[in-house]
């Protein structure tokens, strides 16, 4: 079934387990809210890297939505454990990082630590919507390397067709970077696909 992004409101996450990490009660109250109205009936609410740490090492987890916590950086470290040390099919599930500042280091960290995507607070439900069925259609690979465990870090940006005018006379198409020794040992796809996101009655 290919979903719609417009239709925001025509699907929810019913069938998805999540698991929230945000260290304020605030935050985590906000977090709660959206996925309860996205849908989410089974939801893992955390206060602490320990506390995620447990529920990771528990339970079958579809979909995490992460602080930064960039005063210490523990939202990134456990994104890195996650993705290091966690066995499949955890190791895979897709992580939404979300941070209050949206600094150049900050994004840096929240793409070389393996999740998805950075979202900045204040959140917002429809702009979370979007993320979580980007990740449904695009289905990012799942690359383990020396240096890089995580999805695939290089988005498809299709250039013009060659019959539209460029701005610079030596403007070239864009071209991906190459991958830095990939390995693809197992089916390590997303499994947040279609079947998690159902039809809202």
């Amino acid at each position: 079934m290919a979903l719609d992004p417009k239709s925001h409101q025509r699907f929810n996450l019913s069938k998805t387990v999540v698991l929230l990490l945000d260290p304020s009660p605030i935050g985590l109250a906000i977090l709660g809210q959206i996925l309860t109205g996205l849908g989410a009936r089974n939801i893992h609410r955390c206060a602490t890297v320990a506390e995620a740490k447990e529920v990771v090492e528990h339970n079958q987890v579809d979909l995490m939505i992460v602080d930064a916590i960039a005063e210490t950086g523990e939202g990134f470290a456990f994104v890195r454990w996650l993705r290091k040390n966690v066995p499949p099919p955890n190791r895979h599930t897709p992580v939404l990082l979300t941070t209050g500042h949206t600094r150049m280091s900050d994004v840096a960290n929240a793409r070389d630590c393996g999740s998805h995507f950075i979202i900045a607070k204040p959140l917002a439900p429809v702009v979370m919507l979007e993320r979580i069925m980007w990740i449904v259609r695009q289905g990012r690979p799942f690359l383990l390397s020396d240096n890089y465990i995580g999805p695939d870090r290089r988005f498809d940006r299709r250039d013009p067709p060659s019959s539209h005018p460029r701005r610079r006379e030596n403007d070239v198409p864009a071209q991906a970077e190459p991958n830095r020794n990939p390995s693809h040992p197992e089916d390590s796809r997303p499994r947040l696909g279609a079947e998690s996101l159902e039809r809202a009655s």
